[in-house]
This record gives C-alpha cells, sequence and structure tokens, in this order.
C-alpha cells in the first residue's frame, strides 16, 4: 500500500514504521479481546500478518493499528484493529479499516472476516455483513 492520509494521519503498511512495543500496550492492556496477551505471542502475531498503522502527521507518533492475517489471494481475517484513546472520534479507525480493505481488493482477496463485540456499526458502513447463513460457519476454539 502506498501511503494514504487522513486528516491529520498518514495510514501506512510500511513494517518499519511500526512500533510494536505499542501496540502490544494497547492490545494488552486496553482491549477486552486481547487483554494479558504477551509481548512475545503478539510480536509472533506481528510478524505473521500484513500491518496497518496510521501515525500523526507532525510527531511520528503511531495512533491507531490493524492487521490482517491473510493468504494475500483469497482470505484474510482483519483483527487487532485499535485507535489510541485521544486519536477517537476523527474518524481514524473508519479510515484505517478502509485502508486494510483497498489494499486486499486488488490482490484478489474475496472475502475478509472479523470478529467483534461492540463495533458492528464501524464495519457496516465499510460493507461488513452479518454472515449468512450462520450455520455454514464453524470455529474451533482452541482455549
Amino acid at each position: 500500500m502506498s501511503d494514504t492520509t487522513h486528516g491529520r494521519y498518514t495510514l501506512s503498511t510500511d513494517p518499519d514504521r511500526l512500533d510494536p512495543a505499542r501496540v502490544h500496550h494497547w492490545l494488552s492492556t486496553d482491549t477486552y479481546w486481547a487483554r494479558g496477551r504477551s509481548r512475545a505471542t503478539q510480536d509472533a502475531a506481528i510478524a505473521g500478518s500484513l500491518n496497518f498503522g496510521a501515525y500523526d502527521t507532525q510527531t511520528g507518533e503511531m495512533a491507531a493499528y490493524a492487521r490482517a492475517v491473510t493468504d494475500r489471494a483469497t482470505f484474510a481475517w482483519l483483527c487487532d484493529v485499535y485507535v489510541d484513546r485521544p486519536a477517537r472520534g476523527e474518524g481514524l479507525g473508519t479510515a484505517l479499516v478502509a485502508a486494510v480493505r483497498d489494499h486486499l481488493a486488488p490482490l484478489g482477496v474475496r472475502r475478509i472476516l472479523l470478529a467483534t463485540d461492540d463495533a458492528h456499526g464501524v464495519y457496516e458502513k465499510l460493507g461488513f455483513q452479518r454472515l449468512d447463513p450462520p450455520e455454514n460457519w464453524l470455529a474451533l476454539p482452541l482455549e
């Protein structure tokens, strides 16, 4: 993905710009889905994923993160979408998810899945739909 902008933020897939310590702090302390996740686990997740960051254009500080677990050809799982609390309310999360979608579409990815307890509206306005028919989908929880 070539860098794009949203207001005062630059969105990028450049792995050298990522701040893994910041991502780990956000996810392990301020989310319901990754609370307590170890740094080693987060670093492994980052290494095995396509990562997206949003960075303040003036300070360079990371303000949001998302990752896609993908084969870069047919399928992707969108996860760990997080916007730093001071950057919320500016549409940055929506812009970041749109950047993920727009980056994956030309690769031939036909389906992007995600799970959320509380942000359905954010994703639905970008075209995400509830699974239909849900009875076709299965999950294998390993925990």
